[in-house]
């Protein structure tokens, strides 16, 4: 099986406002599979928001280079094809309106790209269905709430036959609510549509459900692996500026104290089934 995204010795160098060059991405490696839910997790200023925007060509490589289903994103003939293939959802959902009514919203991209009248009208009903916002069709994107307008944005990106979508920290945001309504909407567009998924963020109990967890500091990939793999590694990750989930740092306290636990403990369940 071929990757849907490749990035080969990926580095992305820009010059700030006091005309010093910032390497903002250094000789990244990474592969993303077909129907895989891949989390992107970093401090501040660790670089993930820069990858995200190389893999739909939004930034181009200062070296290296990113394919999308082999097409290599410094090639503009492979622009619109690549941005089909991938789309992107960005932190802010009110960025991301561009319409008066939520369907027309979701039709701009299609309409863009000459699909045929008829045609809108099933990828907007198709769309609109997949994220369960229906019902919502005729409404003004500007009175939805937070939540309900990324579900929009995320629609537009079905909507223009996206097989891979990259989501930027799409629920920092949001209230707790809203951050529910994304993660368990893209978990099941994972699931059920075979969406392959980036899924940039923060907050660690989303990337918990993720199938693979990459971990980036200063414009590097410094590991990755399962969820379990990666906040089983406390200490490293709070080297990194990083929040291991609670159970896990617990766990590993009373792991130093030298009380025997299993070294994967991630998840409150787990922690208390160990006590059990």
């Amino acid at each position: 099986m071929e990757p849907v995204i490749e990035v080969q010795g990926l580095t992305h160098v820009y010059i700030d406002a006091e005309n010093t060059k910032v390497t903002a991405l250094d000789n990244i490696d990474l592969q993303i599979m077909p129907g895989e839910f891949v989390a992107v997790i970093g401090a501040n200023g660790s670089g993930k928001s820069t990858l995200a925007r190389h893999l739909n060509a939004l930034l181009l490589p200062s070296e290296g280079h990113v394919k999308i289903k082999g097409m290599d994103t410094m090639e503009e003939d492979n622009l619109w094809d690549i941005r089909q293939t991938v789309g992107m959802v960005f932190q802010n959902p009110d960025n991301q309106i561009v319409a008066a009514i939520v369907e027309e919203d979701v039709a701009f991209g299609p309409e863009n790209i000459g699909v045929l009248p008829e045609e809108i009208r099933t990828r907007v009903d198709d769309a609109l269905k997949a994220v369960d916002m229906t019902a919502y069709r005729t409404h003004a994107p500007h009175l939805l709430s937070g939540g309900q307008k990324q579900r929009i944005a995320i629609a537009g990106t079905l909507a223009l036959g996206s097989e891979c979508i990259v989501l930027d920290e799409p629920t920092a945001m949001l209230d707790p609510k809203g951050r529910k309504e994304i993660l368990s909407t893209m978990l099941r567009l994972n699931k059920e549509k075979k969406i392959t998924v980036v899924y940039i963020t923060h907050f660690m109990v989303e990337a918990m459900l993720a199938d693979r967890v990459v971990v980036m500091s200063e414009g590097k990939i410094r590991f990755q692996g399962t969820p379990r793999e990666v906040f089983s590694r406390v200490e490293e990750l709070e080297r990194l500026g990083l929040e291991a989930p609670l159970a896990a740092k617990v766990a590993f306290e009373l792991r130093k104290s030298g009380m025997k636990l299993p070294k994967e403990i991630i998840t409150n369940e787990e922690l208390a089934a160990a006590f059990g």
